[in-house]
């Protein structure tokens, strides 16, 4: 027993360690360009924890990601791929915009718990359509969500070019693509005098949610059960389709959830520079980092999704000090990706392993019994 609880503490650790050696390995790409590392760490550093202001940037920026990250992990415990954060980031608060700029006379808190909602419920439609698809015709779910990511962003930017662009933009001639500005009723509450706003408590408490859903409810459960093997999953009656299609469509609908927060809390209006990234800040796809990061649970997404946010915040002070490449920012950033992913990988290589020994010592110690019975 005291062996199994050392290597759950060890396989715990890869990602820690492995993103450890990212940073390592970012230590020599910046010494071969001629910067002293040191510098750049510590600007890294006080960049994302070295003021009241900095600490706030962090936590708004790992906001969103914690949201992705939530939606990632009930559709990777249902063993589908959601790799459409962004279409569905983008889906949700654009949603919740067109809500919030068609009724701004509805008092503040009403208008802001519907366009929450509405966020959510569209965030969810978009996918539950990826589902659908993969449950009922048997759709590659990562083929789907991408598509569908381009979905999003083109009626996006077809919306922010015509139907729905700031009247003020038109009148001056700059057609700038962006909506008006929201009316500030529906701005959510700033936990202090800085950006950082309700957007994160509200977070926290759907991580606790997902938590409570997933290893408490016995829909979770199934849910977990399809993930882990299928055919004895449908041997036990459970309607596999059924909770595939409902694991995106709640995966959906924390990432659209998590776009409408963005809107209201961060940005006050949706603008475009033609791609998702440009509203989203590649939050689809770095959430999925943070949920892998905190080994698919949603309790470990939250300090995973804080890191991430704050190597995202102190990257760009990092590149103001010691002027660094924006490209090697990119480079570092990958590599990070390249090695979370890749340890996920070899803790479930591991678990594997110890399942089949675990297996197999317990079939030799069973058959021995009934040899000596």
């Amino acid at each position: 027993m005291k062996y199994k609880r050392v290597r759950e503490i060890l396989t715990g650790l890869i990602p820690i360690a492995a993103f450890l050696l990212a940073l390592l390995m970012g230590t020599m790409m910046i010494a071969i360009l001629g910067i002293n590392p040191w510098v750049a760490y510590q600007a890294l550093y006080n960049g994302a924890f070295g003021s009241i202001n900095a600490i706030a940037d962090t936590i708004v920026k790992a906001t969103p990601l914690l949201f992705v990250g939530l939606g990632i992990c009930i559709a990777f415990r249902a063993g589908v791929l959601n790799i459409g954060g962004e279409g569905q980031l983008v889906v949700g608060a654009l949603s919740a915009t067109i809500i919030c700029l068609t009724f701004p006379d509805l008092a503040g808190w009403i208008l802001i718990i519907i366009a929450l909602l509405v966020g959510l419920l569209s965030g969810a439609i978009w996918g539950g359509i990826a589902g659908f698809l993969k449950a009922y015709f048997n759709v590659n779910e990562i083929l789907s969500t991408i598509m569908l990511n381009y979905i999003a962003v083109y009626g996006m930017n077809y919306l922010l070019r015509g139907p729905i662009m700031d009247p003020l933009q038109v009148k001056l001639g700059s057609f700038i693509p962006q909506t008006a500005r929201l009316p500030q009723a529906v701005d959510l509450p700033r936990l202090i005098p800085t950006r950082l706003n309700l957007g994160i408590i509200i977070a926290i408490f759907f991580a606790i949610l997902v938590y409570i859903f997933l290893w408490r409810t016995t829909i979770g459960f199934r849910i977990r059960m399809i993930g882990q093997n299928i055919p004895a999953s449908r041997a036990s009656g459970i309607n596999v389709p059924k909770y595939m299609v409902l694991a995106f469509f709640l995966s959906g609908a924390l990432v659209g959830l998590g776009g409408a927060i963005e809107v209201l809390g961060v940005h006050h209006r949706m603008f475009t520079d033609g791609s998702a990234s440009g509203f989203t800040g590649s939050a689809g796809f770095n959430g999925i980092v943070a949920a892998l990061f905190g080994q698919l649970h949603p309790l470990g997404t939250i300090p995973a999704s804080l890191l991430l946010g704050a190597l995202l915040t102190g990257a760009n002070k990092m590149q103001r000090v010691v002027q660094i490449p924006s490209a090697l920012i990119g480079a570092l950033n990958g590599l990070i990706v390249l090695f979370v992913v890749g340890s996920e990988y070899l803790r479930r290589s591991q678990a594997r392993r110890v399942e089949l020994i675990t297996e197999v010592g317990y079939n030799s110690k069973h058959k021995s019994k009934k040899e000596d019975e």
